[in-house]
């Protein structure tokens, strides 16, 4: 049985022991993020240019309504899109990556 310094001190020689403790929650969100498979479909669509909330619900499949408003409102958050209402009738909202989340999936196709 493994007793509880025996594990602190393995995880302070893991991959993760370089990183400043006060660092950890910061990179716990970015990872949660990434690994969000709903978050990087979004992004990947969102490559392309500007989306209203009904194509981005047809171009992902099998999310729901609720998951997808949940996910479109965290990468707003997250500073990753930009949400702009049009005050039309009927209103229109369109979706787009930001200038910095847009440099880093370019980037990364190259």
């Amino acid at each position: 049985m493994e007793h509880a310094g025996e594990s602190a001190a393995a995880a302070s020689r893991g991959p993760c022991a370089a990183i400043p403790a006060d660092q950890m929650a910061f990179i716990r969100q970015i990872l949660d993020r990434v690994g969000d498979k709903w978050s990087m479909l979004i992004i990947a669509i969102l490559e392309d240019g500007a989306l209203r909330y009904t194509d981005l619900q047809r171009e992902v499949p099998g999310i729901s309504q609720r998951m997808l408003s949940h996910t479109l409102r965290q990468l707003q958050q997250d500073g990753l899109i930009t949400r702009t209402a049009y005050a039309e009738v009927p209103p229109r909202v369109e979706y787009t990556l930001t200038p910095s989340a847009a440099a880093c999936s370019t980037s990364s196709n190259s």
